[in-house]
């Protein structure tokens, strides 16, 4: 029987292979493709911008800024700087809350739209390739158990 690492007195394992090597290769995955998509994207742009931009595009709701940085995992500082680069570009729109004065709501702007619709123009030949070469089916196979994987951990965050 193989031995998957030596057990402490909880009965959890202290160390994992199986764990350690999926999560290490997600994370090398996630770190290649930021920087790949990072340098395709138009100039200007950050991946962080187009994470919005994109969100925005396909909900089609005005979210509040604290509302964002939840969606995105991120602190209301780091969320704060991200829409005022967007903001200054001019592809959002940033309104008072009519029903509560002490927020503000964002929607993405026409000038938004184009830039997210150029950044996908730019990032997409990347990412089909990508699956193009490992293989559409088992792209669908794995996308149930990666998409698990996000669930768990969103869970656990609370």
């Amino acid at each position: 029987m193989a031995q998957t690492g030596s057990s402490r007195p909880d009965g959890s394992q202290s160390d994992d292979p199986l764990s350690v090597a999926l999560f290490s290769e997600m994370f090398m995955a996630d770190q290649l493709a930021r920087n790949r998509l990072s340098r395709a994207l138009p100039k200007g742009m950050e991946l962080s911008h187009f994470s919005v931009l994109n969100h925005l595009a396909r909900t089609n709701e005005e979210k509040t800024p604290a509302q964002l940085a939840r969606i995105f995992h991120v602190t209301r500082g780091a969320m704060t700087n991200t829409l005022n680069r967007l903001e200054w570009a001019g592809h959002i729109h940033v309104r008072p809350d009519w029903d509560d004065a002490r927020r503000k709501l964002i929607a993405i702007s026409p000038s938004g739209r184009r830039a997210r619709e150029a950044a996908i123009a730019a990032i997409a030949p990347i990412l089909s390739e990508t699956v193009r070469e490992i293989g559409q089916d088992r792209v669908r196979q794995a996308l149930p158990v990666i998409r698990e994987m996000r669930l768990r951990l969103e869970a656990d965050e609370g």
